[in-house]
């Protein structure tokens, strides 16, 4: 008996494999409407030329950064808006509007320039996550497992996946195919026409992470302790690395896999920072924080920025993992921060939204709103979702208009 406990416990829990046979998986895809969507209206003057922040993360490899952005600190306050509800993720942004989901199951279209709402729509369950933007369509997943396509426009229901399962991952989309993971393990590839699934991958893990894409490659990560990056075309597995804490257990990963391109950067709930190869998941370096971890890192200039629980941020470098210097602050920081030009931005459970400089971890602004991740930026303005309200904050590029 004893053998067999500890032969179980040590068990690897794999590396999972493609779902091979669609019809053994629980999905049901309504199509609402076979229309063509319409474009989107026509974007209030001041979205015009302003750089799109199209999925969590910003960009494809959820790198959170905006390097060579500009703003400065934020300054005059353009608009607020009260959601009365609390957005664990960051609104997504282009053509001058904001997409946002409000954690009880709503989602938002938000007029960029004036803060007035212009559409919203409710999910089946929470919405944990951040919209994904593709072309004139707006793709939302949510607790009560599914994944849905809205009309950028108007907000009209065009398709629905159903998985079974909640989904917590928030999309990313590139040539027209939608990729996200749900909590039973499963990393699907979506049409972004129809909702019908090009390839399903089955983890063997629980995804509350949301998958990059890399060079050709989408790679997730799992409460497993699996690290894996796949074809992008067929989910043909590249490759998978199991990350172990110590000797008897695996780690456990919430945050999502974020890129320069070259290297793959995740932290698990442990504490333990991880560095691999894009190309073939070789590990390059590994650091403990020593403390609860879930906010995805970000990645800027060579660098990448790491929150923890316990109030620390710290920076590395991208290529060795030095740690080029940590700053605390009173508080518990639990998402991902946001670099925009010089500055790191981050937030606390306790109700605090902080500024550091990126060369060496002093803090330069305080506001005392925040809780989750700070928000986003264009090249003209920050949009900052702090304790149920979202806030337009001018750069300094932006001249105030009498």
């Amino acid at each position: 008996m004893l053998g067999a406990a500890l032969a179980f416990h040590f068990r690897s829990p794999g590396v999972g494999g493609p779902v091979t046979s669609l019809e053994s998986v629980t999905i049901k895809t309504s199509t609402v409407s076979n229309q063509a969507p319409r474009p989107p209206k026509k974007p209030p003057r001041a979205g015009v030329g302003e750089t799109c922040w199209n999925n969590f993360g910003g960009d494809a490899m959820r790198t959170l950064a905006r390097p060579n952005v500009n703003l400065g600190r934020p300054r005059k306050i353009l608009w607020t808006r009260g959601v009365h509800n609390l957005m664990e993720y960051p609104p997504s942004y282009c053509d001058g509007y904001l997409y946002v989901n409000l954690e009880q199951g709503r989602t938002l279209a938000i007029d960029a320039q004036t803060g007035h709402i212009v559409w919203a729509r409710k999910a089946r369950g929470y919405t944990a996550s951040t919209p994904a933007i593709a072309g004139p369509r707006l793709i939302v997943s949510s607790h009560g497992g599914t994944v849905t396509a809205f009309r950028r426009s108007d907000g009209h229901l065009l398709w629905q996946l159903e998985t079974g399962t909640p989904v917590e991952s928030s999309p990313v989309v590139a040539r027209g195919i939608v990729y996200v993971g749900a909590a039973d393990g499963k990393l699907y590839a979506l049409k972004v026409r129809n909702g019908r699934p090009l390839w399903v991958y089955d983890t063997g893990g629980r995804i509350s992470s949301s998958p990059s894409l890399v060079a050709g490659r989408v790679c997730i990560t799992t409460y497993s302790g699996l690290i894996a990056c796949l074809r992008r075309g067929n989910g043909h597995r590249i490759w998978a690395v199991q990350v172990r804490r110590d000797y008897l257990r695996y780690e456990s990963f919430y945050a999502s896999p974020s890129s320069d391109g070259r290297r793959i950067f995740t932290v698990a709930r442990s504490g333990k920072v991880i560095a691999l190869s894009a190309a073939s998941g070789r590990t390059l370096w590994t650091y403990s924080l020593g403390a609860l971890t879930y906010g995805t890192p970000a990645v800027a200039s060579g660098r990448i920025f790491v929150g923890t629980l316990s109030g620390r941020l710290t920076a590395f470098r991208a290529t060795t993992g030095a740690v080029l210097w940590s700053t605390s602050v009173s508080g518990r920081i639990l998402a991902p921060s946001l670099v925009v030009g010089k500055l790191v931005f981050f937030s606390t459970l306790e109700g605090d939204t902080y500024a550091a400089s990126t060369s060496d971890g002093k803090i330069v602004w305080h506001l005392g709103m925040g809780k989750f991740s700070p928000g986003i930026a264009t090249n003209r303005r920050y949009f900052f979702s702090l304790n149920g309200r979202l806030i337009a904050f001018q750069g300094r590029s932006v001249k105030s208009k009498g």
